[in-house]
């Protein structure tokens, strides 16, 4: 047991580590319907005890999906047949439908080498979910530090800041967060932050991160596992764009060096939004089980599952592509259309902004970071000037993690290569450079 300021939180042991779950989530029990729902597949067993309602009464009783063909014009019909359709408009179990975590298990095991005697699985409804309930399992709200990349997701910021949890920022570049930042923030942790409880968690985007499109090396990788390990580290690996890696096959995962590690020290976010589809809703957490068991016990108390028809969606995508290697056959077509865009992007910056502003080409994702120089803060630039001028990219600001009121600045612009065309693409940079230039005009002029 640990106490500190008047909160009361258990580390839970396990391996060389331990998990710092903070009083909310452990006071989470399971729910005594939801126990029921493995139970009802035991031959004979007659429920009266769910309340689920009866499947006769549902007016879909099958589905069919139209699938695009690569290799054909002609579209492909697969069907959800009327058991799975039954099953999938049911009640179900809180961390998946069988038919899909199956494959998922499979998935983790392919790519990242995870054995599932020492892991676990849950489906959740998109990767910001899993996130959202990691955050309020591992964290105490005016208590605990979060270690954070300079720049971060907005979306984790948009949960953080509200949630009151102190945030530490660590430098990144373009091959993301740099390790000797980390070491240097937790070695002089003591120091420079007397009576403040150092940091036990970690949270990084590895792979084409959102904003600034770094991507961790795997050297880098190996370095801040092995100060997560110094530092009894726990480690967030927010992973959405992994199999959108332009360069040559898809880098070693934190989670696949854990594994190696025996650590039981990383958990997973993985997204099928960049792959299948955004609005379907499915993602997967990978990790501990006492980690994700928690997760699961939270999801008992608040959506019960993740949607059923979404699940068998894409569950049925997996048999038609005949499991793992079909998915990531798929995968990699989408990368080479991301990378057609990478491109594009990078041309109309180099034709269009040239001097006028910094960036690196990223090797991952779907974003372009870029520097504008003479421009001490983008914001009235990007949400003012350039919306008149129908231009829509994000300032950097919103990328920033802040403690207290205090308003961030940034040069800083992400811009998004994904829907526009090239042709659109072109013209946007044509604009921001109109927009600069006149800026730059009235600067001289003053």
């Amino acid at each position: 047991i640990e106490i500190m300021r008047g909160t009361l939180r258990t580390l839970v042991s396990r391996s060389a580590c331990a998990y710092p779950l903070v009083r909310g989530s452990l006071r989470r029990k399971p729910s005594a319907i939801r126990a029921l729902q493995p139970l009802l597949d035991v031959p004979g067993m007659i429920s009266l005890g769910g309340g689920m309602p009866n499947a006769q009464t549902f007016p879909i009783s099958s589905i069919e999906l139209t699938l695009k063909d690569k290799n054909s014009p002609n579209p492909i019909k697969v069907k959800i047949n009327e058991n799975e359709t039954k099953a999938a408009l049911q009640y179900s179990a809180s961390h998946g439908l069988p038919s899909l975590t199956a494959h998922l298990r499979a998935l983790q095991t392919t790519v990242h080498g995870v054995s599932f005697s020492d892991n676990d699985l849950i489906v959740t409804n998109g990767s910001q979910d899993g996130l959202a309930k990691a955050f309020e399992m591992l964290l105490e709200p005016h208590v605990d530090t979060l270690l954070v990349e300079t720049p971060t997701y907005s979306g984790s910021l948009a949960f953080l800041g509200p949630a009151s949890i102190n945030l530490q920022g660590v430098r990144t570049d373009e091959h993301g967060m740099i390790p000797a930042d980390l070491r240097s923030v937790l070695d002089g942790w003591e120091a420079a932050n007397p009576g403040r409880k150092k940091p036990r968690v970690l949270y990084t985007i590895p792979t084409g991160s959102n904003p600034s499109g770094g991507s961790l090396s795997e050297a880098r990788k190996h370095e801040i596992y092995e100060l997560a390990v110094l530092h009894d580290l726990i480690i967030l690996e927010d992973d959405p764009y992994y199999y959108l890696d332009f360069g040559s096959g898809l880098s070693p995962s934190l989670l696949s060096i854990d594994e190696r590690a025996q650590g039981s020290r990383v958990l997973r976010f993985d997204s099928f939004s960049k792959l299948l589809s955004a609005g379907i809703r499915v993602g997967f957490v990978t990790g501990p089980p006492e980690l994700v068991s928690r997760i699961e016990l939270h999801t008992q108390a608040t959506m019960l599952h993740t949607s059923g028809v979404s699940q068998a969606v894409v569950s049925k995508m997996f048999d038609h592509w005949g499991g793992v290697q079909g998915f990531l056959s798929h995968t990699e077509d989408v990368t080479g259309f991301y990378r057609e865009r990478r491109d594009a992007m990078v041309a109309a910056v180099k034709l269009h902004l040239g001097e006028m502003v910094e960036y690196v080409v990223p090797k991952a994702g779907m974003f372009l970071w870029m520097k504008l120089k003479g421009v001490e803060d983008s914001n009235y630039l990007i949400m003012e000037k350039a919306v008149e001028k129908k231009v829509l990219m994000v300032p950097g600001a919103s990328f920033v993690p802040m403690n207290g009121e205090t308003k961030p600045t940034s040069q800083y612009v992400r811009a998004s290569y994904s829907t526009a065309s090239a042709e659109e693409m072109n013209e946007a940079c044509f604009r921001l450079k109109e927009l600069l230039l006149s800026l730059h005009r009235g600067q001289q002029g003053k």
